[in-house]
């Protein structure tokens, strides 16, 4: 064989070699595809659970963050979905009695890709907003009483909920019912313990309030973030209970541009997350773009299942804790 003839054979022997398994078969280059475009543009710590999304529609993602965050071990899940997609439905729901998240997602009737576990509870019964199309199940708690001047007193708070409009579009705000309507506030009713009680919440008091406008809502305590910047209200709201010390934490906001955020953050776990303080919350939330956010129930009551799958350990010995209320991610 001559040089030319070698030159010639060589490469394209080689080539015929390339595109060959070890059994011989042909095998196709796959390129990349090009960049996905995602919901939301969140820390390089969140990362995209594709596990957890198989059957989801574009509107919804999840992620999880196992970084550390401010010193300490942090597993956290995200669900975000866009409230505007006409195919997907934020639903609240109220228990007839407390019900393990677990068997509650089970029964539940519909499609469904997400839930988290709702506002705070008593005996059987909500203490925070349960709200689904418009229809109100159980109301945020209207007096509370605690000691003024050694004397149990009653004491009015205008306490947070998250809300969807009609058109789609989240709101964080106090919020108070005012006879047949719920009312909401520009900034929470200034209660403090130990001073005297501020008047019963009503159209005129605090000021600025008007008829809240929300179709869809769960309610919480405290507000974490408003327009845009931290802003705890524990005190105005009076749920100053575990607030500054490492737990399971819950939570719902939203970002400007109208995504909203569901977050479970695990606790107690000496091999997983060990919490975080409601100061350390708001500002995880607030480093995930959220411009306004609300705390959920925590502790114990912390719970999110995705897609059938749980997600964070309950930081209870004895597991999930059977709760009150929920909030569903389904198809409308």
């Amino acid at each position: 064989m001559t040089f030319i003839k070698k030159m010639i054979f060589l490469p394209l022997l080689l080539l015929a070699l390339a595109g060959c398994s070890e059994s011989g078969s042909q095998q196709e280059y796959e390129f990349p595809d090009p960049e996905k475009e995602v919901l939301i543009e969140l820390p390089a710590s969140w990362e995209l659970q594709d596990e957890l999304m198989q059957d989801f529609p574009e509107g919804i993602e999840v992620y999880r963050n196992t970084t550390s965050f401010i010193g300490k071990a942090l597993d956290a899940y995200c669900v975000v979905f866009d409230p505007k997609d006409a195919e997907l439905e934020l639903e609240p729901a109220l228990a007839n009695s407390s019900t393990r998240p677990s068997q509650w997602y089970a029964a539940e009737e519909g499609t469904k890709y997400a839930a988290i576990n709702g506002g705070f509870f008593g005996p059987n019964v909500s203490y925070s907003l349960v709200m689904d199309d418009g229809e109100v199940a159980a109301h945020n708690i209207a007096v509370l009483n605690r000691p003024f001047n050694e004397v149990n007193t009653p004491y009015y708070p205008t306490r947070g909920a998250f809300g969807i409009t009609a058109t789609g579009t989240p709101v964080v705000s106090w919020v108070y019912s005012v006879g047949s309507d719920i009312f909401s506030y520009p900034e929470a009713s200034p209660n403090e313990l130990g001073l005297a009680p501020q008047p019963q919440p009503s159209a005129s008091f605090p000021q600025g309030g008007s008829v809240w406008n929300a179709m869809d809502a769960i309610g919480g305590s405290p507000v974490l973030i408003k327009n845009g910047s931290i802003n705890i209200t524990d005190d105005e709201e009076l749920i100053a209970v575990d607030n500054n010390i490492s737990r399971a934490r819950s939570a719902i906001g939203h970002t400007s541009d109208g995504k909203v955020i569901l977050l479970a953050v695990e606790g107690n776990n000496t091999n997983g997350g060990a919490g975080l303080s409601l100061e350390e919350l708001a500002k995880l939330m607030l480093e995930m773009g959220c411009t306004a956010a609300l705390n959920l129930d925590g502790g114990g009551s912390t719970y999110m299942i995705v897609d059938g799958e749980e997600t964070v350990k309950a930081s209870s010995a004895s597991g999930e804790r059977a709760v009150m209320s929920m909030v569903f991610l389904k198809k409308r």
